[in-house]
């Protein structure tokens, strides 16, 4: 953390003091000092970030029943892909222990806060609490293991993937854990061996520093190799039907004078399969195809494989709209010909198409060809500053090669992806 940041957080009238103070306080349902850590809590966002958080409560609490006043648990759960033990632990120390099942407007900030712009020692104390799935004050290895599951289901697995598929990575990293607090029969973790675990084993610090935020693109590990290197500074949710709506229009809205023209759409049907492309061009209206070689296809589940353009042909990216000729059909895709997509999403954002395409070479990218979308995601990918690229530019190969314990860890579960595939 530079001298520089915290001078920034000094200026915005949040102290080391104050954020100490939120996380020492959480559980502490009283509403004056609930009041003193919200207003605090404001201090660390800018409006703009105030205004989505706001946006993102508003959403979900339309959906909790709840008269708007406030997120369900099933719905907390559902967004943040936090289920069982660990999403309970979670939802309770969200909103401030007090078993209500209510979670505030004021307690998504107020976390948002301690979890995102706390010191490092603070993030590491919110992380170390949640763990302790059984709130009795010990962290002990079957906690770490029970968390670590839910953590490798939620970013590597299909849905029939179980426990046991992870046990050779979950003992692999805790066995580089330390468990010198007395627990009686057991042994437990202290926060100091927490962060000496956290500090030699990154990736896992990496995993768990995630467990708040919004839905992430775990499948960035698998399709960022095949990016180039300029394009991977930050990956930003511009679209998720679920918090958005499932419209072509607002997917335009939401997608269009982003300032980024790289974006990565993926979808999940109601097949459970997972597939997408990414699109190196803005999704602008166009009477025909468009786009350049750098965009791909791809599947996620049940297979992870990427479909580069073979030089076929020039169908690339595909997005109409507003148009009347049934020879120009309204939506978004990828590949092949009108009417035979090797991806491709009507305009209704209900149903779409997968075929076989000579574009990219891929297969039909699930179970049938016609598809009827679930989930629709879009990513925009914020490019580097000009800084940043000379900094990336002299760092030679993929994304995964340059976070080699994240590849390391990819390749436990078999879905690295080759650099030259």
């Amino acid at each position: 953390r530079s001298i520089k940041q915290i001078i920034q957080e000094q200026n915005r009238g949040v102290t080391l003091s104050e954020k100490k103070e939120d996380i020492e306080n959480m559980g502490n349902s009283n509403s004056s000092t609930v009041n003193h850590r919200f207003t605090s809590a404001c201090r660390a966002f800018t409006q703009k970030k105030l205004e989505d958080l706001k946006s993102l409560f508003v959403s979900l609490a339309s959906q909790s029943q709840s008269n708007d006043s406030y997120v369900s648990y099933p719905l907390f759960q559902a967004y943040f892909g936090l289920s069982g033990s660990l999403g309970e632990r979670m939802f309770d120390m969200v909103t401030q222990h007090r078993k209500d099942g209510k979670l505030t407007y004021e307690d998504l900030v107020i976390a948002k806060a301690t979890y995102e712009k706390g010191t490092d020692d603070e993030i590491a104390e919110f992380i170390y609490q949640t763990l302790d799935v059984n709130a009795n004050g010990v962290l002990t290895r079957s906690d770490l293991e029970l968390v670590l599951v839910v953590v490798f289901k939620s970013v590597f697995s299909t849905t029939e993937s179980s426990t046991s598929d992870y046990k050779e990575m979950v003992d692999a990293l805790l066995n580089a854990a330390s468990f010198s607090k007395s627990t009686g029969d057991d042994r437990g973790m202290s926060f100091e061996d927490f962060r000496s675990w956290c500090s030699h084993v990154p990736t896992v610090r990496k995993f768990l520093g995630s467990l708040l935020t919004p839905p992430s693109p775990e499948y960035a590990w698998h399709i960022g190799g095949a990016l180039p290197h300029h394009e991977l500074e930050e990956w930003k949710l511009l679209y998720h039907s679920s918090l958005h709506g499932q419209s072509f229009n607002t997917f335009l809205g939401h997608t269009s004078n982003t300032g980024m023209s790289a974006s990565v759409l993926v979808i999940k049907d109601r097949e459970g399969c997972v597939y997408g492309g990414y699109a190196s061009q803005p999704w602008e209206r166009h009477s025909d195809f468009y786009g350049d070689m750098k965009s791909f296809l791809f599947q996620l589940n049940p297979e992870a494989s990427i479909f580069r353009p073979t030089g076929a042909n020039t169908n690339i990216q595909w997005c109409a709209t507003n148009f009347t000729s049934e020879n120009i059909p309204n939506g978004i895709g990828f590949g092949g010909k009108i009417n035979h997509f090797g991806l491709f999403i009507s305009s209704s954002f209900d149903q779409g198409q997968t075929f076989s395409c000579t574009t990219f070479g891929s297969p039909s990218l699930s179970k049938t060809s016609r598809i009827q979308p679930e989930v629709i995601e879009c990513w925009g990918i914020v490019q580097a500053s000009n800084e940043l690229d000379t900094q990336h530019n002299a760092i030679k190969g993929t994304v995964l090669e340059r976070f080699k314990e994240d590849r390391n860890m990819l390749k436990l579960v078999g879905m690295a992806s080759n650099s030259n595939e």
